[in-house]
């Protein structure tokens, strides 16, 4: 057997790049990397090495890198990932949060902390955690509730299965989601002889599985007996390049489709089955259809609350439940009939099954009425001094939008009048991380979209409060010339928060930067702290004077920022639905009380169903 030497970070390099995907790309396409001791000195020497092979980005913070990590994978439909190394210590635990959001969004990232010595002759070393009842726990335990594989490389041989592992879960569609290989400092530096073999290049298949024989009889007999049926599009439409397999059946079978936030832009907005949004932050609609709705097919949904209005959406008290999805974990939900699938192969097999079966033709009335409804919410205002809306400022940028843009946000008021209001044209038009809904994400996940493809036009939404949480990433987008457009839209404060506090009863505190405890008014100039990175930033008085710097924004070089305050109250009055937000049940006040009497009546109607 021929042998090379290298350390144990060489042969980590070396090996990740050699791994590709089906189409020949290195299915890692980059690292994230910030260098601290228990990394700089063997992973930083290594990824030197290789850095034409493998190249390395330098971020501001570990968690921002990540996001933007993670945003390239979701855009790209997990089939090409990145890599996320830090240093051992609030390095390595800034990285924890980012790793939550993989994990609850199924999305493929490869986390690499640097660790403490496996020799543990310095013991203990700076940043050092020390459990005092667990010798073998480091800071990087942290990530192992929120890693889909977790490893502890404390030989330079644990490469050997580890790295194929990893691999593994990476580009397994139902497993895949976040790996962490918490790397000890000493090890990454020791020298090992590797089999040449372990080096040759491979290309790893992400298996497309076919339903079972029997899961799919039971599915196609509970479906093809249903007078009103609906699909209820997930994420994994996107993930499994379904898109026009999902059209094809729901033509096929003239079955209504409602999106989630994660399969907006399934089908294009306008077609005459899609009816929209569904759930908490859903169109009346595709609410109004989920409610008599008999049976309910999910495709690539985990049915997380904001969807199925927790649950009290699908009020029909004959209601089935189907859920096509390659992980079972996801499939066997609240009592679902199981189609354990790939949703292109599950829908293809489905659809033979049904033949020629058609659903009753839905009310396309309901989806005329909505528009009719909210569209004026978005149009321009008459010039005056009102503070604009967040509908108004998603009309402007709905007008400025073309065929190739990609709108993006994660946290606060706007994943919900975005998910009610953006008519996204095509599929990846919409990118939306609202399965951990993190404030910071949006700066850092808009690089890396741009990153995963660069001839699409990237739109930034964000508010003032996810702005202030990380806005560091803006520097780094400058100085590597990734361009995209962002719109901050200033309500001074967690605005959508406060309007939840004022829902359940409470009095506004603590949100509203002038409900908060302050000696002085806050005077924050989002345009200079723009500006001061290097983006360039300009400041909207109105909502013409936001379509105008958006056009603008055409021939920047790089990122552009427009800043504009907006009214926290105004939310669209439209659609929407119940969400379980626990009130409490012992209050001074009477507002908390009536809240409370609310929340318990509402709870009742939908244990009696």
């Amino acid at each position: 057997m021929k042998t090379i030497r290298l350390t144990a970070a060489q042969a980590m390099v070396r090996y990740l790049a050699a791994q590709k995907n089906e189409d020949g790309d290195i299915f890692l396409a980059g690292v994230w990397a910030i260098f601290g001791h228990g990394n700089v000195a063997g992973l930083g020497e290594a990824l030197y090495g290789a850095r034409d092979a493998l190249p390395t980005y330098r971020g501001h913070n570990e968690q921002s890198m990540a996001h933007a990590a993670i945003a390239y994978a979701k855009q790209l439909g997990r089939r090409r990932a990145m890599a996320v190394t830090s240093s051992i210590g609030p390095g390595a635990t800034n990285m924890v949060t980012a790793a939550a959001l993989a994990h609850v969004n199924r999305l493929p990232v490869l986390f690499i902390p640097g660790d403490v010595f496996a020799t543990r002759g310095p013991d203990p070393v700076l940043q050092q955690v020390e459990d005092f009842g667990d010798g073998t726990v480091s800071a990087n335990d942290c990530f192992r509730p929120v890693s889909r594989y977790f490893d502890r490389i404390s030989r330079p041989e644990h490469l050997l299965t580890a790295l194929p592992r990893a691999m593994s879960v990476m580009t397994d569609p139902a497993a895949c989601g976040p790996v962490t290989l918490a790397f000890c400092q000493d090890v990454q530096a020791e020298g090992y002889d590797w089999p040449e073999a372990f080096f040759e290049p491979r290309v790893w298949h992400q298996r497309r599985i076919g339903p079972d024989q029997g899961e799919l009889e039971a599915a196609a007999r509970a479906l093809g007996a249903a007078s009103a049926p609906v699909i209820l599009a997930g994420g994994g439409v996107h993930y499994s390049g379904a898109t026009e397999t999902l059209l094809g059946f729901a033509e096929a079978h003239q079955i209504p489709v409602v999106e989630t936030q994660a399969g907006k832009s399934a089908l294009p907005w306008d077609h005459p089955l899609n009816f929209g949004p569904v759930g908490v932050t859903g169109t009346s609609s595709a609410n109004r259809i989920c409610e008599v709705a008999d049976v309910v097919l999910g495709v690539g949904t985990r049915f997380q609350d904001f969807t199925t209005g927790s649950w009290d959406l699908f009020k029909n008290p004959e209601r089935k439940l189907i859920s096509l999805n390659v992980a079972a974990y996801d499939a066997m939900k609240h009592g679902a009939t199981a189609l354990l699938s790939d949703a292109h192969r599950g829908l293809e097999a489905l659809s033979g099954a049904l033949g020629d079966f058609k659903a009753k033709a839905p009310d396309h009335k309901l989806k005329s009425d909505w528009f009719a409804a909210v569209d004026p919410l978005t149009e321009a205002p008459e010039e005056g001094n009102a503070l604009p809306t967040d509908q108004q400022v998603i009309g402007a940028a709905q007008r400025f939008a073309g065929p190739d843009t990609v709108v993006m946000c994660a946290a606060g008021t706007m994943p919900g009048e975005l998910h009610k209001l953006w008519k996204a044209p095509r599929p990846g038009a919409y990118h939306m991380e609202y399965g951990f809904s993190c404030m910071g994400y949006e700066i850092a996940g808009a690089m890396g979209i741009k990153m995963a493809q660069p001839d699409r036009d990237v739109l930034c939404m964000i508010g003032d409060g996810s702005y202030m949480m990380m806005n560091s990433e803006l520097a780094t987008a400058v100085t590597m010339g990734i361009k995209f457009t962002m719109i901050i839209t200033d309500n001074r404060g967690f605005g959508c928060i406060n309007r939840l506090q004022v829902a359940t009863g409470g009095a506004e505190f603590n949100n509203l930067l002038d409900t908060a405890h302050h000696v002085n008014p806050s005077q924050i100039d989002f345009v200079a702290h723009a500006a001061s990175m290097g983006a360039e930033a300009v400041k909207a008085g109105s909502i013409a004077e936001l379509e105008a710097a958006l056009k603008r924004s055409k021939e920047a070089k790089g990122p552009f920022v427009v800043v504009i305050d907006t009214d926290p109250y105004p939310v669209t009055p439209d659609g929407g639905h119940w969400w379980q937000v626990a009130v409490p049940e012992v209050s001074e006040r009477e507002t908390v009380r009536q809240a409370r009497a609310e929340y318990e009546e509402a709870l009742a109607k939908r244990n009696e169903r």
